[in-house]
């Protein structure tokens, strides 16, 4: 049998996913690695123990598969989390950890970009917001915070950039990679002049651009055994993580939208050339020739939900221990005996910032409509309707730009829940698939290798490995609920977003007082 491995290299855990040929799993390893955050708005990782967490996530399904023995692995196919950025030496070292999308402290040059009104000349030439989160921003907080590693840096890359770079011993970073760093004109598919000015980089100081399909022959002898895999096997770069997902769930035809909620989330659709929003609130990304995705990602998805896990439900948190259950599952049969609205509690999800619609760092979480009737259930209710609340305003803004949706494909942890899985339909008034895709942006990450390596003729061929495993229909009750509270949700969304950097500031001055 033939098989081909995608990689996912994420957040917080590589997952490797071994597939045959008709896109069936056979095989499945995540390496988890830890996110330093020693201030709120850092987040950095550890690029050794990316690297090493991919590496043994390879040999664990090459040693369990014999992959070593003969030519059965056809390929290994990357996907890749965007925004990352580590400073090189002259020997490719790194000199810093990865900063990752979820770091915030170049927030003051991003805003500094957003009102002089450059910021809105790069996003109309790269497609993507000005946000602390790209490496545009990082560099240019780096030449101003941190001068003596700006100045020491020879080389500025990515995660993906790193790991092809320790296998193959070259520098190469596909064009759906590029696209997110703020940098790369997607009219002239190359880095932008205006954005490596600001930055003060040189193109020599930047990875070649190559298309997602490349391939990377020679694989280094001794990693190759550590991996227990044959040297001559090929490498198949791939793409960034948001459009690998929507061809991992065959959300790539027109008017079908892909809503994912993981740790973090965000909405997507493909067009077939570039598209940008007047009013700058979605990305336009690269995934191959003719397809472009037009999206919003959002910071604010599982991760809110683990805080209500662990912040507000202590007591639930142990019943669920004692009855041998899943927390969240206790968490969400609380919920559910909340009604539709809970009962006018509304919560904005920011803790962590907030990128799309809205793009503000500074962006704070918040309940509104408080009242004594109100319990601990209303509350984590309130907290799952506001990142779907959240999530929908992205696809307002997104259906400005493409059009109505016809129908969604959803995906992301938040699927084991049927309550969530409903309330997604009914806040969206939209028919939701959760499509049968175990790992949906690693499948993609596969399906584009198969692609590159002549196995299947067309991307999409992917609509052959993807099945359904729930359907649902938006309930007329409940959404004429979410009519109402939507708007009020938008109106004070945006009465709040005049305070945020206000409380923002406060927060960090005395975060830095009580250290």
């Amino acid at each position: 049998m033939d098989y081909i491995i995608g990689v996912d290299i994420g957040t917080t855990s590589v997952k490797v996913v071994l597939y045959n040929t008709q896109g069936q799993v056979k095989g499945y390893a995540n390496n988890g690695y830890p996110l330093y955050q020693d201030t709120s708005d850092m987040a950095e990782e550890d690029p050794e123990q990316i690297f090493s967490a991919m590496v043994n996530g390879i040999r664990t399904l090459s040693k369990k598969m014999h992959l070593s023995k003969g030519d059965n692995l056809k390929g290994v196919s990357f996907s890749c989390a965007m925004h990352s950025l580590i400073l090189l030496d002259d020997h490719h070292n790194p000199i810093t950890r990865a900063i990752t999308w979820g770091d915030n402290r170049a927030v003051k040059y991003a805003d500094e970009l957003k009102e002089n009104g450059i910021g809105k000349e790069l996003y109309q030439k790269t497609g993507t917001p000005i946000h602390p989160m790209t490496p545009l921003t990082k560099i240019i907080w780096f030449k101003h915070e941190q001068p003596d590693l700006y100045h020491k840096a020879r080389w500025f890359v990515g995660i993906k950039e790193y790991v092809i770079y320790r296998l193959f011993g070259v520098l190469k970073e596909d064009y759906s990679i590029a696209n997110a760093t703020g940098m790369f004109n997607i009219y002239k598919m190359d880095w932008d002049d205006q954005a490596l000015q600001l930055t003060g980089v040189k193109r020599d100081q930047l990875p070649e651009l190559v298309d997602t399909t490349y391939q990377l022959k020679g694989l280094k002898e001794d990693y190759a055994k550590l991996m227990r895999i044959d040297k001559d096997t090929p490498f198949v770069i791939g793409a960034s993580d948001g459009p690998l997902a929507n061809l991992g769930v065959n959300a790539i035809k027109p008017g079908v939208e892909a809503v994912t909620i993981g740790t973090s989330g965000a909405v997507r659709i493909v067009t077939d050339k570039p598209k940008i929003d007047p009013k700058g609130r979605v990305f336009c990304y690269y995934l191959y020739k003719n397809m472009w995705v037009i999206g919003g990602p959002v910071n604010n998805g599982g991760i809110v939900f683990r805080w209500v896990r662990d912040q507000l439900c202590a007591p639930e948190k142990v019943t669920a221990e004692q009855l041998k259950m899943d927390p969240y599952d206790l968490l969400t049969k609380i919920a559910s005996k909340v009604p539709a609205g809970s009962d006018g509690l509304i919560f904005h999800p920011f803790l962590g910032g907030e990128r799309a619609p809205i793009w503000d760092a500074n962006a704070r979480g918040s309940f509104f409509g408080l009242t004594r009737i109100h319990t601990r259930a209303h509350m984590i209710r309130s907290a799952l309707e506001g990142i779907v609340y959240n999530l929908y305003t992205v696809s307002l803004a997104l259906e400005e730009v493409c059009g109505t949706p016809k129908s969604i494909q959803a995906t992301g942890g938040f699927a084991r829940s049927p309550l969530w899985r409903q309330m997604l339909a009914d806040i969206f008034e939209q028919d939701v698939t959760i499509p049968e895709s175990f790992e949906g942006t690693a499948l993609g990450a596969a399906t584009l290798g198969m692609y590159s390596l002549g196995i299947i003729d067309h991307l999409s061929d992917v609509k052959n490995f993807v099945g359904v495993t729930h359907s649902h229909k938006p309930n007329p009750k409940n959404y004429q609920v979410y009519r109402e509270l939507m708007p009020i949700y938008i109106r004070l969304s945006r009465h709040l977003q005049t305070e945020y950097k206000n409380i923002a500031d406060f927060q960090r001055r005395h975060e830095v007082n009580k250290k």
